[in-house]
């Protein structure tokens, strides 16, 4: 080996050039040593006679020195707070003794040298030498943790490097294996798992973690391995979440397991996790995570084998009781009272001259009534505009009064928003709906069918009512009605792969009779209901559609949805959208940079792939022509690729502002959209500063679309900040509809749910992306990318896409008969403890309420209660609590 020849031959040149100097030396060292107390004095003394003796012929008093140092170095490395007082005084001789070892036969006493020296190394050793590596492979198999932390850290350091450069040159590596066994024990007893995790990722063989946890660690393991895996380059990631689970399933901790199958996206886990209890209310605990999740589990025999239980979980798992407990929610906060629209534009808190044109009866003012109103009450069931009994009219008909104060497309959002009202609940929902799919107004029927889908958005039912009810209108002649009917099962069925709907909406996509429009939404649908499933037939029957379009229809804003709701098939899923990229290089150039950017931006969006981001950001840096427009999409994608953890939002958000600096016009319209996207339902006080600047905007569309973003940033927050904004934008463009518009929206967004609902599709402690939720986030943001012709235009209606991503922000506790039951628990703001020491608090500055409770961005929540036990470590949503069989009243 050619190592062993290096040192030694580097070390006689050291020795060669040290002799003159003595005198010098001398004086010093004799100036050095009046310094030392007494004791060290002693001791340096001592240390210089073994280095002696060492060197003796003798093997009895070698063995007698070497032992006497071992002893001296072993007791002072216990702290390592500064360079221990042997190491210090042994430097000089380090060369002395290096050079004697190599002169040794191979014997016990060579080993036992070579330990020593490998410990001197530790402070002595040239940079990149890694001789302690070297010394430790040539000296005995002793027990590494007795020369302390500080050693075994530094050992690992040199084997990381020294197994690379191994890799690289194809040299055996099995001594380094065994010593890294030995590191990786010694790690996991003392509490130090994160730098054992940090090891077996340089030597890449982490299965080895999972003989070494134990019950007392696996926790703090798995947490660091589940959060280092965001930073892993692919497959890196992976196979940490993989190990992760592995450990989690070994120790039982069902829950934990779930959700790194679900992040996985793996049904063959969930699977398993299902079949490896046999404790019902587990398994309802886990359909309730899967419910909030979006994952349309269909469960049979296999799952669970007892009838009755599996229609209880299917109906957990499809949502069904989403409604109810909503409604206990806000019985409990005492907000049942319906809101109309002005309650929440408090036209009175606005000065004079904006406050009489927000009485005029317009009717864009009535249709950003009518958003406004189904976003305030959305799931609550009544409102003050669509739900009222209606006064009989003159000619003895009754007519619903607020939809005919909307005009034609108008009318079709104002019926769908009574979906939007009675969200949840099928039952009424389809029961209230109903009288508006028998209207002779194309308008009233469209919308009301959106309705349908909208009441049952996320609801998974056996007898698939909105199937039923919308299936017959696809074929009608009449466009609107169409588009109506298939956007509601885009809604309706988002995320749940239904092969009917996808037989019968290629055939409208491979028609080329079929109008523009149908075509969109359509494809729309396809992406929604199939999102990330990769499905090549889909994607082959959009990319046709695509390429038959002429140049005309190419041009149109509409249009551009197509790639979209490609992107949409790939959601999440990184190199599985490779295939199609390719294929999008063969589309006109018009569309062709746009597919390819929409293509990559949703592959990797929630992934936070540096590289990715990079690439974005490359596009975004280039100055062109006018016609282009797919700069727009990179800025989104930048912002759906890096909301995946903390850090990355936090260098996203910076890059844009630079953007916004330097950007061209149609980069500045997307910034504040993307800004909306990383902040979504999380108010930062930054970025809404950034967006209240750019509302003021010289562009038209740059200050539209920071007004919507101020929405999506509070939305369901009741933030007040964000609320009074609003109210000044609206005096502020009092004159301007387009504007007016918008801030009737945002302010909408703010109370949505009034404060009980978000649309941030991380869940779980911000663990879990949400596929259909993020789904329905991107196809609006990116209908927003051309609010005049799109939003602004006759499609107002693709707001209700939002629906989507809602869902109520509570902690809900349940007993064992699913009933709610009040616990007292702490809320508080989420501390990060991944590889903290000891047991620290994993929130700050709680409050103690008693469920249900409301959970803000950022915020976590515990039981302060020792009487329950959770199912599931994260509280959030469904929780269900098991009495503590151990739990004794105080009293």
């Amino acid at each position: 080996m050619t190592a062993d020849q290096n040192p030694s031959s580097s070390t006689a040149p050291e020795q060669a050039s040290k002799p003159p100097p003595k005198d010098l030396k001398k004086k010093k060292e004799d100036k050095k040593d009046e310094d030392l107390s007494d004791e060290d004095l002693a001791l340096k003394q001592q240390l210089e006679l073994y280095v002696e003796r060492v060197q003796d012929d003798n093997p009895g008093v070698q063995r007698l020195a070497l032992e006497s140092m071992r002893q001296e170095i072993r007791s002072a490395t216990s702290s390592m707070t500064s360079v221990p007082k042997p190491l210090k005084f042994l430097r000089p001789h380090y060369g002395k003794l290096k050079a004697y070892f190599e002169t040794m036969i191979d014997s016990d006493l060579k080993k036992y040298l070579a330990d020593i020296l490998s410990v001197l190394a530790l402070t002595m050793a040239a940079e990149g030498e890694r001789e302690s590596l070297k010394y430790r492979l040539l000296g005995s198999e002793g027990d590494i943790g007795s020369w302390g932390h500080e050693y075994v850290r530094n050992l690992a350091g040199e084997i990381s490097q020294e197994f690379a450069k191994r890799q690289y040159d194809d040299l055996p590596i099995d001594a380094l294996m065994e010593l890294v066994q030995q590191i990786v024990a010694f790690h996991m007893k003392h509490n130090a798992e994160p730098e054992a995790v940090d090891l077996l990722m340089e030597v890449e063989d982490l299965d080895l973690l999972v003989e070494h946890v134990d019950s007392t660690n696996y926790k703090r393991t798995c947490l660091y391995l589940t959060s280092s895996s965001s930073y892993l380059p692919s497959p890196d990631d992976i196979l940490a979440l993989d190990i992760a689970y592995t450990i989690y399933m070994k120790f039982e901790d069902l829950a934990s397991s779930l959700r790194i199958a679900l992040l996985l996206d793996n049904i063959q886990y969930v699977k398993q996790i299902f079949t490896s209890t046999n404790d019902p209310l587990l398994k309802k605990q886990f359909s309730y995570i899967c419910a909030h999740h979006g994952i349309a589990l269909e469960l049979d025999e296999e799952w669970v084998p007892d009838e009755e239980e599996r229609e209880v979980l299917q109906d957990i798992a499809n949502n069904a009781k989403l409604s109810e407990g909503y409604l206990t929610l806000a019985r409990d906060i005492e907000v049942m009272e319906p809101k109309s629209p002005e309650d929440i534009y408090k036209a009175h808190l606005i000065d004079g001259r904006a406050s009489a044109s927000s009485s005029l009866d317009s009717a864009r003012q009535n249709l950003a009534a009518t958003f406004v109103n189904a976003f305030v009450n959305a799931g609550f069931g009544q409102d003050k505009l669509m739900t009222v009994p209606s006064e009989p009219t003159s000619s003895g008909t009754s007519s619903p009064s607020w939809l005919f104060k909307n005009k034609d497309h108008g009318k079709a959002s104002a019926a769908a928003s009574l979906g939007m009202i009675l969200l949840w609940d099928v039952d009424s929902g389809l029961a209230q709906i109903d009288k508006f799919l028998h209207s002779n107004d194309n308008h009233v029927v469209a919308g009301a069918l959106l309705g349908v889908g909208i009441v049952n958005c996320g609801i998974r039912n056996d007898c698939d009512p909105a199937l039923a009810l919308l299936g017959d209108f696809i074929e009608k002649d009449d466009t609107i009605i169409r588009i109506g009917a298939i956007l509601g099962l885009g809604i309706a069925y988002a995320g749940t792969n239904k092969d009917e709907l996808r037989v019968r909406l290629t055939t409208i996509l491979g028609d080329s009779k079929s109008p523009l429009e149908v075509l969109v939404f359509s494809a729309i649908t396809l992406g929604l209901v199939h999102v990330g499933s990769c499905n090549e037939y889909i994607a082959q029957t959009i990319i046709l559609a695509i390429m038959e379009r002429s140049e005309s229809e190419l041009s149109e804003p509409l249009t551009r949805l197509l790639p979209v709701a490609l992107g949409l098939l790939y959601l999440g899923k990184q190199d599985s959208v490779e295939a199609t990229a390719e294929v999008s290089k063969t589309f006109n150039e018009k569309i062709r940079k746009y597919c390819d950017v929409i293509l990559l931006s949703l592959a990797y969006a929630g992934t936070g792939n540096v590289l990715k981001v990079q690439k974005l950001l490359g596009y975004c840096a280039q100055h062109l022509d006018k016609g282009e427009v797919h700069q727009g999409p990179a800025v989104l994608g930048i912002a759906l690729v890096a909301m995946a953890e903390e850090l990355g939002l936090e260098m996203s958000i910076r890059s844009l502002e630079h953007l916004l600096q330097y950007g061209e016009q149609n980069i500045r319209r997307a910034v504040p959209l993307a800004l909306g996207i990383l902040c979504i339902s999380n108010p930062k006080v930054n970025v809404m500063d950034t967006l209240s600047r750019l509302s003021h905007d010289a562009d038209t569309d740059v200050s539209m679309a920071a007004i919507i973003s101020l929405g999506l940033i509070g939305a369901g927050t009741n933030n007040a900040r964000i609320a009074s904004m609003l109210r000044n934008l609206s005096s502020y463009y009092y004159k301007e509809a387009g504007h007016l518009f918008c801030v009737r929206i945002a302010q909408g967004l703010v109370h949505l749910g009034k404060g009980l609902l978000t649309l941030s599709p991380y869940h779980s402690d911000r663990f879990l992306l949400s596929p259909t939720a993020l789904a329905g986030i991107v196809t609006v943001l990116h209908a927003c990318l051309d609010m005049k012709s799109i939003i602004l235009g006759k499609y107002h209606y693709m707001f209700y896409i939002l629906a989507l991503a809602m869902h109520p922000r509570m902690l809900m506790t349940v007993d064992e008969n699913l009933k709610p039951l009040s616990v007292t628990v702490r809320v508080g703001q989420a501390v990060d403890v991944v590889g903290q020491a000891g047991r620290p608090k994993t929130i700050t500055g709680f409050q103690t309420h008693s469920t249900p409770v409301l959970l803000a961005a950022g915020e976590r929540a515990e039981l302060a209660t020792e009487k329950y036990i959770p199912l599931t470590p994260v509280l959030e949503g469904f929780v269900i609590l098991k009495e503590n069989p151990e739990y004794q009243d105080d009293h």
